[in-house]
């Protein structure tokens, strides 16, 4: 039996922890694990056969960290060495037991928020993956993810370079947010589009915790859902991690997760073979269910979903140079800028997708494609449409959009099915179906349903659900055709009766030729909601277009006490042209330049602050302008309505902007606050610190970054040096946590003056008050929250 057939058939167990046990075997503080399969292979091999007893059915290798950054050219006899001990391991108990290869994150973010180029981290899951396969893996388990992202390029990674089933599990925090964002329904549109054959989540929490978060997984999915948590949450006894849920209570909430609906079930941190043991005797006996096949529409970015189905959706349709003499005058100058500032300015009318179409003749459009969506999703989180007939241009969005994207689009030509399918199918997404073919487009409702079914049947043939295609039934001008309009209508309805599948309309072509073409727009617009349109590609700046799409949602019951239309009507008077508000007050920045930082605009903080220093002194536009932004944004990630990417790209346009006020100063200028930032001994991992030292630079503190791997000593010596009186420590394995409780006592030691704040996803306040930390940070802005508290 293979692994993909056991768990579509039957309870699967996984493995549990691994760093934590080898700690108790004598693992050093900052000493690698994936070392131990050539320095101690017996320990390991021991360890999962320990596993495979218990009633584990995949034991995944001892090499979650190998990976070419950190192990260079030792990376193979790593990787072969792990694989063959689990392989043993197995062999010596027979049966149908499974190798996965353990494949973690890399320890350095994607760009645009970190250094490292998103084909650069595929290639190198992409060589662990060859590894893996060339090594006797029955699959690529990759897990503790945090980050959408580097998640897509591990899956690449392996689906490129080897034919192994792969399984995928990322980190959620208590809210159900992973750290850049995501919620699992993203994760799961995401992650079901590239076709991985397991999902779930690992790490960070323990059971009960993760309790909270499996409903919503379950609720999208339909795959089988992996439930690996930790062994509750973790504290610190004399220099080792522990934590704090036995195997009887962590069992026990196992049942209740089996119960809820996961299917594959192990342990991550603090777990032993005991508590897989008692999850096996607890669990074995219950009824085993797959998840039900959901009929969702789903497109994602990285931070959420939006269903096709619960419309009605309003794509924004000014990305587009289709009649739009400025925009085709910005594509040929490459302002990136023009098309940013559309984006934003269509997010805060309140449209949840937005269209890009960059395609001019006298253009490079794969390069224009490529750069706009890069840079669209770096200050947006609302998914994307990728309309473009080149399909150069198309695959290279599809393969750097960070989410499962909308296509625009496929017909029935079979040359152009042929060119779509295979990009949709690899990269994951929803495409848009026009109905027309060879012989042009049918007349007809018939006609044009006819196509449709025919442009569905195809798309089978590809493994391409009907619920990833959304039929376009073409909206053409009734100043040539009067008849246009009610052969459409019928088309949207008949879609939805007969075929079952979801409409989407570019509405604005029905009145090409005709004056005052917004009254006839939105009469359309109305009339095809009430035939089942779902997806209007439409301009939100048009106040007629906005009454209708909230009236009708009020009128169908879409709009609970009628909220979101009393906001919107606020805003329209019979003289004004306006639309839903936008991101709220919470975000909202009259100055110019504050704005700039806010939306993350970094060409234009620096202009907007250049202009300024031409009246202001330095520290007026630093205190009155970027520091502010700043705060704004800050206050937004403290409660949550503003995620990580954005107060990234707020801090580096605020960077941008402190570039220009550094230059309008005298040489030599500093804050005169300085900190001391590093990643303890043993952890190559700088995510979060990283993340720290951007904001703290923007806050005005002088940053001395000592970055990754850091022994004590040379932590303590900097701090005395430089005469800090803070010093950040990270620390994002649980291996490594002991490094940072050694860090915390030399300094104490040597500079009683000092303080310390620390953070990392293994670290809790109990454990930053175990090893004697001043302070333990949940995130970035609380750490510079307590740097102004102390300088």
């Amino acid at each position: 039996m293979t692994v993909l057939e056991k768990i579509k058939t039957s309870r699967t167990y996984c493995d549990g922890g691994t760093g934590t046990l080898l700690q108790n075997l004598g693992l050093q503080p900052g000493e690698l694990p994936e070392r131990w399969n050539l320095q101690r292979p017996e320990t390991i091999r021991a360890l999962h056969r320990d596993y495979f007893a218990a009633g584990a059915d995949i034991v995944r290798s001892n090499t979650f960290g190998a990976n070419r950054l950190k192990f260079g050219d030792e990376l193979e006899a790593v990787i072969a060495a792990g694989l063959r001990l689990a392989r043993e391991a197995r062999d010596s108990l027979g049966g149908d037991r499974y190798v996965a290869f353990d494949m973690g994150p890399l320890g350095r973010m994607l760009r645009p928020l970190g250094d490292l180029d998103f084909e650069e981290a595929v290639a190198l899951f992409g060589e662990n993956a060859r590894l893996a396969e060339k090594y006797g893996a029955d699959l690529i388990f990759i897990e503790t993810m945090n980050d959408a992202y580097e998640t897509k390029a591990a899956v690449l990674g392996a689906k490129e370079n080897c034919s192994l089933p792969v399984f995928v599990t990322n980190v959620y925090d208590e809210r159900g947010k992973l750290m850049t964002g995501a919620d699992p329904a993203a994760m799961v549109a995401l992650l079901e589009g590239l076709g991985v054959d397991a999902l779930g989540m690992n790490c960070s929490l323990g059971p009960r915790q993760m309790l909270s978060v499996l409903p919503e997984l379950l609720r999208h999915t339909s795959l089988p859902v992996i439930v690996n948590p930790n062994a509750g949450l973790p504290r610190s006894e004399d220099g080792r991690t522990v934590y704090d849920v036995d195997a009887e209570e962590f069992s026990g909430l196992m049942e209740e997760i089996a119960r809820c609906g996961a299917t594959v079930l192990g342990g991550c941190c603090g777990t032993t073979p005991a508590f897989i043991r008692r999850t096996v005797e607890k669990t074995r006996a219950l009824p085993f269910a797959l998840p039900e096949e959901k009929q969702e529409t789903l497109v994602s970015s990285y931070t959420h979903s939006v269903n096709l189905g619960d419309g009605p959706i309003l794509i924004g349709e000014r990305i587009n140079p289709t009649g739009k003499k400025k925009f085709k005058q910005a594509l040929r100058a490459r302002d990136i800028g023009y098309i940013l500032n559309e984006g934003i300015a269509q997010q805060e009318k309140g449209v949840h997708l937005l269209d890009v179409n960059v395609g001019l003749p006298e253009i490079d459009e794969p390069a224009m494609m490529t750069a706009a969506v890069t840079e669209l999703q770096a200050v947006l989180d609302l998914p994307l449409q990728i309309d473009t007939t080149d399909p150069v241009a198309m695959e290279r969005a599809l393969r750097l959009y960070n989410g499962k994207a909308l296509v625009n689009s496929v017909s029935g030509k079979e040359e152009v099915m042929a060119r779509v399918f295979p990009l949709v199918k690899k990269y994951g997404g929803v495409v848009i179906a026009l109905t027309l073919d060879e012989n042009g487009i049918p007349e007809t409702a018939g006609g044009r349903l006819a196509v449709a079914e025919k442009i569905i049947a195809r798309a089978a043939e590809y493994g391409i659900s009907r619920k990833d295609i959304v039929v376009d039934p073409l909206a053409m001008t009734i100043s040539s055709d009067t008849n246009s309009a009610n052969v459409t209508l019928e088309t949207v309805r008949r879609c939805r009766e007969e075929l079952g599948v979801h409409t989407s309309l570019g509405v604005s072509n029905i009145s090409f030729g005709l004056p005052n073409r917004d009254l006839v727009n939105a009469t359309f617009y109305a009339m095809a909601l009430q035939a089942g349109l779902d997806c209007a590609i439409m301009n939100p700046y048009s106040a007629e277009m906005m009454k209708t799409y909230h009236s009708f949602r009020a009128l169908r019951g879409k709009d609970p006490n009628c909220t979101a239309y009393i906001a919107f009507a606020a805003t329209v008077t019979t003289h004004t042209e306006t639309a839903a508000p936008g991101a709220g007050p919470e975000l909202s920045a009259e100055a110019p330049l504050q704005q700039a930082i806010v939306k993350g605009l970094h060409d234009k903080a620096y202009a907007l602050a250049k202009e300024q220093l031409r009246t202001a002194a330095p520290l007026e536009v630093v205190n009155g302008e970027i520091v502010p932004a700043l705060d704004l944004v800050g206050r937004g990630f403290e409660k949550k309505t503003v995620f990580l990417p954005q107060l990234l790209m707020a801090a580096e346009a605020a960077k941008a902007a402190f570039e220009a006020v550094k230059e309008a100063m005298p040489a030599g200028s500093t804050s005169g606050k300085k900190i001391v930032l590093a990643t303890v001994k043993g952890d190559i991992h700088d995510i979060g610190k990283n993340i720290v030292r951007v904001l703290l630079e923007n806050y005005g503190f002088d940053v001395i970054d000592l970055g990754r791997d850091v022994p004590p000593e040379t932590i303590c010596e900097t701090a005395l040096r430089e005469k800090v009186r803070l010093v950040g420590l990270s620390a994002l394995m649980t291996t490594t946590v002991p490094a940072m409780e050694e860090t915390i006592r030399l300094l104490r030691e040597r500079a009683p003056g000092v303080k310390v704040v620390v953070g990392g996803a293994v670290l809790t306040q109990e454990y930053a008050d175990r090893i004697g930390a001043d302070k333990y940070a949940r995130d970035a802005m609380e750490t510079v929250r307590y740097a102004e508290s102390v300088l």
